[in-house]
């Protein structure tokens, strides 16, 4: 007998539908997988069968073969114990199961019958509604995470029985019903805010005009300075996310298995922030099979490197795609993928590797050869690619004793909101978030015209720190966003000038 269940496997951050053929015949009671399967898929017929026992269900004491189609996509993961599970009691029982042509099904079995979760549930049930299935079964943990998606009903089950059950009409279950929408409430990270930021006025400026238009960002300054305190408060003043930018984020976060039962749904941005130790393939992602990193895992958030020189240079080198251009390109030897990697970069350092070049209170201890070889960690095509660079001094005594609080999140926020409202009009909508950061030469040409007084000053800050022509085209968009911040209609001296000072730390300054 032969029977079919329909189920999905992952590729990159998308899921494709995928067949499950289990046919019975004569011969040795054997089963046998085919299809592609990794180690992970060989190995479910021992867990499929104990968990079938278990279930007090019968599989079949014949040959059983088990194919996956199409066969020329790589089976991952333990994800079809299920189907197969069910397929093989169907072929055993010779039923024919009603609810099975109309149903997609995922799931990891345990030797005793339940049903544990399973990464990409979210592409999974995508990919159930554009493959014209009603419906999905799968964990009941991955449940909450599926059920964002229109179009189809999500039944989340508990056990090996309760699922086949279900499939048989023995048994109702309700779906499970999600709306995306209401979980965007623009909550913003964890009791943390601006106001208890003591001094450090000049780096708050610089942070809100980073974020108002999405430009990269680096902080520089000594031990204690609160570079780290300061970036872990920026996601209290991005802009929510659209329910489009959740379902987007929160695919990557399924695949890469770091949803949960109680966290279905990524409302929040990401602020991601990897140790200094991180791989290549860590950061970037990859593996034999491609899997995405930590830049893909911060994709419509924030990116934060503390202690940036730390890095190994090849690893801070490979951003350099994704910087541009806002995905990054992985190739094995098992495939190519693409995963969106569109992400706001915020980087911290020391000034040299004591901490303390250029403190007015305490010595630096380090020789011209030591700094030079600690800044050079950072190549200049890479430093070219962060538009604002600000140093966070030391904070004085009467900034840490004051008894005033500073300007709180929520009104900086607000200053956020309406200049990224302005890029939005001008710019319209587009696959990336409409912000200055984003524009290309030829929006530049369009919205960063200067005026006299503006492009001589641009002149001599080019001339004067030989800078490079992407440094040109970085400080036009820092104006642009500077001119937003203001309300003013377009590009003035005072701007222009203000946005060469977040340049000061070239690489050419450097050495």
């Amino acid at each position: 007998m032969l029977t079919r269940v329909m189920s999905a496997a992952l590729q990159g951050v998308e899921a494709v539908p995928v067949e499950v053929e289990v046919n019975t015949g004569s011969g040795n009671p054997v089963v046998i997988v085919v299809g592609l399967p990794d180690a992970a898929v060989r190995e479910s017929k021992d867990r499929v069968t104990t968990a079938i026992s278990n279930s007090g269900f019968r599989w079949p004491r014949e040959r059983t073969t088990i194919n996956l189609a199409p066969a020329d996509i790589r089976k991952e993961g333990p994800s079809f114990d299920l189907p197969i599970a069910v397929g093989m009691i169907a072929a055993a029982e010779k039923a024919d199961i009603p609810r099975l042509a109309r149903c997609l099904i995922l799931g990891e079995l345990a030797l005793t019958g339940e049903i544990r979760p399973v990464k990409g549930a979210l592409p999974a049930a995508v990919a159930a509604r554009e493959a014209g299935l009603k419906a999905i079964i799968l964990p009941m943990a991955n449940a909450s995470e599926a059920s964002i998606v229109e179009g189809v009903e999500v039944y989340g089950v508990g056990s090996l029985r309760e699922a086949y059950e279900f499939l048989t009409r023995r048994r109702e279950l309700e779906p499970i019903r999600g709306d995306a929408a209401s979980l965007l409430d623009g909550t913003t990270a964890g009791g943390v805010d601006f106001s208890e930021v003591k001094g450090q006025h000049e780096v708050k400026r610089a942070i809100e005009v980073a974020m108002a238009g999405g430009h990269n960002l680096l902080l520089i300054g000594p031990p204690g300075s609160g570079k780290s305190m300061l970036a872990k408060r920026i996601p209290t003043i991005l802009p929510p996310m659209t329910l489009e930018e959740a379902i987007e984020t929160t695919k990557i976060h399924s695949v890469c298995g770091l949803l949960d039962g109680t966290a279905g749904f990524v409302s929040a941005r990401p602020f991601r922030s990897p140790h200094h130790t991180i791989s290549d393939i860590g950061l970037l992602g990859g593996s034999q099979h491609p899997t995405p990193g930590e830049v893909s895992i911060a994709h419509h958030g924030v990116l934060f490197l503390d202690e940036l020189p730390e890095f190994k240079r090849s690893t801070l080198e490979v951003m350099r795609q994704p910087l541009e251009d806002g995905k990054v390109t992985i190739s094995r030897a098992a495939g190519t993928m693409t995963f969106p990697a569109d992400f706001v970069l915020v980087a911290a350092m020391n000034p040299c590797p004591c901490g303390f070049h250029g403190d007015p209170q305490r010595e630096c201890r380090c020789s011209g050869t030591q700094i030079e070889r600690y800044r050079n960690k950072i190549s200049g095509p890479l430093l070219d690619r962060i538009d604002i660079h600000v140093e966070a001094p030391a904070v004085a005594f009467k900034d840490l004793s004051a008894k005033a609080t500073g300007e709180g999140s929520e009104a900086i926020r607000e200053r956020v909101l309406a200049a990224r409202e302005v890029q939005k009009n001008r710019l319209g909508r587009g696959r990336r978030p409409a912000c200055n950061a984003r524009m290309t030469h030829a929006q530049i040409k369009t919205h960063c015209s200067l005026d006299a007084t503006g492009n001589e000053m641009l002149r001599h800050a080019m001339e004067d720190m030989q800078l490079s022509a992407r440094a040109y085209d970085r400080i036009l968009k820092v104006s642009r966003t500077i001119a937003d911040l203001a309300g003013a209609p377009s590009i003035e001296g005072a701007h222009v000038g203000e946005a060469i000072q977040y340049r000061t730390l070239d690489r050419r300054l450097w050495v």
